[in-house]
């Protein structure tokens, strides 16, 4: 297997029905399929979407060794302890495109003082995303 430039930290979610965010996410925000594992039963072991060269990994709710650490959005108030952050070239065209496909937004699109603009949604299961148009790793 060849390696490929891509970040060195990527976010790790879980969701009741993987197949159904894999599919939501990839339409709502942009990301494509990398991978996608399933178990004999049909359920997501593990999958990878990425998006330019980020990448995110997900797989089913489990109460597994891992899994007992983590609780769903839903479970907790709908409060999260992180958010994933996504660098997107267009954030006005992402953002009308999540509005589109149903995303809850949880603060409006909007230019930032500090460079570029970004706004912050919910997905179906609660998980809550950010997407901006600043780049921390851009120097001018």
């Amino acid at each position: 297997m060849s390696k490929t430039a891509g970040s060195t930290i990527i976010p790790c979610l879980r969701y009741r029905d993987a197949h159904a965010a894999i599919e939501w996410l990839c339409k709502a925000f942009g990301f494509t399929r990398n991978a996608v594992h399933e178990n004999d039963r049909g359920e997501v072991e593990h999958a990878q979407l990425v998006y330019g060269n980020g990448m995110i990994m997900l797989g089913g709710v489990r109460h597994d060794d891992f899994g007992r650490h983590i609780a769903q959005p839903d479970e907790i108030g709908g409060r999260e302890t992180q958010c994933a952050c996504v660098i997107v070239s267009d954030c006005k065209a992402h953002y009308d495109q999540a509005c589109a496909t149903g995303a809850v937004i949880v603060n409006e699109y909007s230019e930032k003082d500090y460079g570029g603009a970004g706004y912050s949604c919910r997905d179906p299961e609660g998980h809550l995303w950010y997407f901006g148009s600043y780049d921390p790793w851009y120097i001018d």
